[in-house]
């Protein structure tokens, strides 16, 4: 019975090791031989003098091997027990709801169908905690501040002195105060930084040794700055048309459909670069076969704020009047329309879940909003009209306006963010004009009118990253063959909709329809029931007429017989003959002129066909007569 309760099963959620059955460390040896209670000793069968000390109570003699061997077997189980502490806590976050209580259940296929699905989640959710311990071992980055002290008030100078080399490097400034303002975009994996200046100015950086990759000078005006699907392309928004140029700086498209461009934006899955200008019009042009797959109207004026929704494509526009709105490239107006603003909307950003979106506007206001219901989250007051918004892997939110670019944590969901989490104030007075979060970093790099500014932003980047999605650190063949996957991986533009879980589903009837459906079913039933009535009404009145008499007659009718067919032919013969001779007879015997009399008509009344009535005829037969 003790060691019955000391093997206890794992319960749900636990993960079930060495410790869940101690048996095995706690089973005692049988000894062969005698025992000296009074000197501790055992003497073996066949052995010479030979003793072994055991132990009294369960405890090993001091200074003997047992003893040594008992503190290793301690160490080893509270280490066991520390992993498995561990390991359930872990655990704990991957289990989907409680465990379900067999004991009321008396059906035993049931109970056991139920104890089959828990021991399968619990198996579940510990592979899950099994490989988020060894594959996601990366935790991010954070500041920690004691007493009194504020994240806010640090400097970055502080933060270099306190984070590693290979991290204090990722600090740094371009002082380019006459080509300037910068516009800022990285690769989808943060590999490669490029920067875009108002006055024609472009260069690519790789932002893993910060190698300068190509510079050119465009002698144009530079709106805005874009990669395409990887570090190979990008494409660039200059005073009159768009252009794509490759990694060393060569043109190598020039879009002429789209004019007067102010922002751009690339659908990575779907292969389509977004554009829109002073004109107010909306276009997608798919970079694969170089055609514009739709132009879109927008009818609210030019407009210089532009984002994609990374979950389902939807491009979100800001416009003059306060307003956002929702596009996709299968619909020739808005999908939603949002006053967001009592003035024109600067910038804005969507979360990498979705879900959340954050604008500024020319009322210095910037509001964070859940796109899931169209409602405002949470609004916050800016010294001086915002300039730019972005959100970090992370969630944290990024906010430039002036000189200064500030970045709150936790600013989308949750209670209201008091303070902001870093504060950065440019000293030589540059004015911020466009801003980015580098992908799996902990890092932010900010275009301004002085040129172009890196800061160290802990806790910003994802730390753990998937290989076959986005690789920081992939080389040449993988960037190949990546490529080609995400060719093979291409969507259309028609799987682009509000709902990115809808597409999979079938699409729900409208309850009009429904009913009318019901209503042809029923009919079409009625209908199959009152045939299979008719039916059976049927052979209820042919019943008996399927004797083997009828049948016989039936057959014998079939049968040409000339004895018969002379006899038909005869007896219709003497029928005619005779109706004629009954026609002649009445004639002969008629009261025509030679019997003296009218002939009367075959009908009686006003329209008889008989003559006129004599005067000398009699009542009898006045009524044969008109």
């Amino acid at each position: 019975p003790e060691r019955r309760r000391r093997g206890t099963r794992a319960t749900a959620g636990m993960v079930a090791t060495a410790l869940d059955d101690p048996r095995g460390l706690n089973r005692k040896k049988k000894v062969k031989g005698k025992v000296n209670l009074v000197s501790g000793k055992v003497s073996k069968k066949g052995s010479k003098g030979g003793a072994a000390v055991v132990s009294v109570d369960g405890e090993p003699a001091e200074g003997t091997a047992a003893a040594a061997g008992g503190d290793k077997v301690l160490d080893m189980v509270s280490r066991e027990k520390k992993l498995k502490r561990e390991l359930n806590k872990r655990a704990k976050k991957f289990m989907k709801g409680d465990t379900v209580n067999t004991k009321n259940i008396k059906d035993k296929k049931t109970k056991a169908h139920v104890r089959y699905a828990n021991v399968l989640a619990d198996n579940a959710a510990t592979d899950a905690a099994l490989h988020e311990k060894w594959l996601l071992p990366s935790t991010p980055g954070a500041i920690e501040v004691e007493g009194d002290e504020r994240t806010w008030r640090i400097k970055q100078d502080e933060i270099m002195k306190a984070v590693d080399i290979n991290a204090a490097r990722k600090a740094f400034d371009l002082s380019l105060p006459t080509l300037g303002p910068y516009s800022v975009d990285f690769t989808p994996n943060g590999r490669d930084l490029l920067i875009g200046g108002r006055k024609g100015h472009v260069a690519m950086i790789r932002w893993s040794d910060y190698k300068l990759v190509t510079e050119v000078q465009l002698k144009e005006t530079v709106r805005d700055v874009k990669f395409l699907h990887n570090g190979q392309f990008f494409a660039c928004a200059q005073r009159k048309y768009a252009y794509i140029y490759d990694n060393r700086g060569l043109e190598v498209h020039c879009l002429k459909d789209h004019t007067e461009v102010n922002r751009l934006e690339f659908l990575n899955h779907h292969f389509l670069l977004c554009t829109i200008g002073d004109q107010g019009v909306l276009r997608y042009q798919d970079t694969t076969h170089g055609k514009i797959i739709a132009q879109h109207r927008t009818k609210l004026g030019p407009c210089d704020a532009m984002r994609q929704n990374p979950t389902n494509a939807i491009i979100h526009l800001g416009h003059s009047n306060g307003t956002v709105t929702l596009w996709s490239p299968n619909m020739g107006h808005s999908l939603v329309k949002m006053l967001c603003h009592r003035g024109p909307v600067r910038s804005l950003a969507v979360d990498l879940t979705g879900r959340y979106m954050a604008t500024c506007g020319a009322d210095s206001q910037v509001k964070t909003w859940d796109v899931r219901m169209y409602k405002e989250v949470h609004s916050y007051y800016s010294a001086v009209p915002a300039v730019r918004v972005d959100i970090s892997q992370r969630g944290m939110l990024g906010i430039g306006y002036g000189g200064r670019v500030q970045i709150w944590d936790q600013a989308l969901s949750g209670p209201k963010a008091q303070a902001p989490y870093l504060n950065h104030q440019f000293r030589r007075g540059e004015i911020v004009r466009d801003f980015a979060f580098c992908p799996y970093d902990d890092a932010m790099g900010v275009g301004h009118s002085g040129g172009f500014s890196n800061l160290i932003v802990p806790g910003a980047g994802e730390p753990n990253y998937d290989s076959m999605i986005a690789n920081p650190f992939e080389t040449r063949n993988q960037r190949r063959e990546q490529e080609v996957a995400q060719l093979m991986d291409k969507l259309p533009p028609e799987m682009i909709q509000l709902d990115p879980d809808g597409i999979g589903v079938v699409r729900a009837v409208p309850k009009e329809v429904q009913k009318e459906r019901r209503e042809k079913a029923l009919e079409a039933e009625m209908a199959a029931r009152r045939g299979k009535r008719e039916a059976n009404l049927e052979k209820t009145r042919m019943k008996g007429k399927n004797k083997t008499s009828k049948r016989y007659r039936k057959k014998q009718a079939n049968v040409v017989d000339d004895k018969k067919l002379r006899a038909r032919m005869l007896a219709e013969e003497t029928k005619r003959k005779a109706a004629k001779a009954r026609g002649e007879g009445g004639r002969a015997t008629g009261g025509g002129a030679e019997g003296g009399g009218a002939m009367p008509g075959q009908t009686a009344g006003a329209a008889s066909s008989a003559p006129a009535a004599p005067k000398d005829v009699s009542a009898a037969l006045r009524r044969f007569y008109k």
